[in-house]
């Protein structure tokens, strides 16, 4: 078995992550074939240039396995049985994959996966060949995969352009409840307070309860599959949010503004835990906001302008005016090169906010 990734590469399931591995890999040369029980889904990726169906005589040298969380057991099966191919997948959870192939002959050649990277729209259409570029994406090896088969696995995740960490399959399962299942379950919740809340509420919404809310866009049927996958990890830490929402209760009721200011230093803190761009460590930030008139253009004109400037970009927000047609957008930048900024666009003639 090589370490080297030649190709064929196949990818059951042409949903956003599988085409966008296979447009990541065609992007570097590599033959893809493309399996998927929807020939809409097969036609469209095909389409796209993510790879082509699968001919007679095909003969992978490795597989993944893209489909939802309720079929990756099944899958990952049928994938080790049919060839002699390493098998990988990019499912949210692993343990449950894992349970499902132990005993079969072919485990040594399947290495779990999960690229940390996605969006909230699905399909092949969504699909891009960077999507993946820079992210993290886990590889979990199990007590009796083989090294040359782990090997394939992250030269898969170099040639998509991600950073492979590896994890013990439980411990990523317990690292993505914390880091992505609760967080989405937390802004479903807040997202539904907004249902049925009065349009005059509505009205005064801001960037913040986008920014708190934009995962609960999510599938819900893709994301049940996913909690219910891991309900072990998630119901642990929901366990402590629920301890820490009663206490959050008690203060508040109490105005026991201490105790609430605690409980607020402890989610500043765990902001700043986060690790910076690149894994680095966190650097201190400043946002300059800019009002830009919303017309066609104007993005550009002040892109173009912040780029002379020659300060970095680090992150963006847009916040549209309701009774305005102005946007007030704010730039994210190294907290030493604000006010640089500053005086750079307002040279130029943009009205900001400090």
């Amino acid at each position: 078995m090589t370490n080297e990734l030649t190709g064929p590469v196949e990818v059951v399931g042409a949903g956003l992550l599988g085409t966008s591995i296979g447009l990541a890999c065609r992007r570097a040369g590599i033959d893809v074939i493309l399996t998927d029980p929807s020939s809409e889904n097969l036609r469209t990726a095909s389409g796209l240039g993510a790879g082509r169906p699968r001919a007679d005589g095909d003969r992978p040298q490795l597989v993944v396995v893209a489909v939802p969380p309720d079929h990756l057991g099944a899958e990952i099966a049928r994938a080790l049985d049919a060839s002699d191919a390493v098998v990988t997948d990019v499912g949210s959870v692993k343990n449950g994959p894992l349970a499902a192939v132990t005993a079969l002959p072919g485990v040594a050649r399947y290495v779990g996966g999960h690229p940390m990277a996605g969006s909230e729209r699905s399909g092949p259409l969504a699909g891009s060949a960077a999507l993946f570029d820079g992210r993290p994406w886990a590889i979990t090896p199990h007590a009796l995969s083989d090294p040359a088969a782990v090997a394939l696995v992250e030269a898969l995740v170099r040639v998509c352009g991600a950073v492979p960490v590896r994890l013990a399959p439980e411990e990523h399962d317990r690292a993505v409840a914390r880091t992505s299942h609760v967080p989405h379950l937390l802004a479903s919740l807040v997202a539904a307070r907004l249902a049925e809340a009065p349009e005059q509420h509505l009205a005064l919404s801001g960037q913040g309860v986008r920014d708190v809310t934009r995962v609960a866009a999510g599938d819900p049927e893709l994301y049940g599959q996913i909690v219910t996958a891991n309900s072990e990890a998630v119901l642990d830490l929901l366990g402590e949010v629920r301890a820490q929402l009663d206490t959050l209760i008690t203060v508040v009721s109490s105005a026991d503004r201490p105790g609430l200011e605690a409980l607020l230093r402890q989610g500043v803190a765990g902001t700043q835990a986060i690790p910076g761009k690149h894994g680095g460590p966190v650097r201190p930030m400043r946002s300059v906001f800019v009002s830009v008139p919303d017309h066609p253009g104007e993005l550009a004109r002040l892109f173009a302008d912040a780029g002379a400037s020659e300060v970095n970009i680090e992150d963006i927000h847009i916040d549209h005016d309701p009774g305005r047609p102005v946007g007030l957008v704010e730039l994210v930048v190294d907290e030493t090169r604000a006010e640089h900024l500053l005086a750079s666009l307002e040279s130029r003639d943009w009205v900001t906010h400090r």
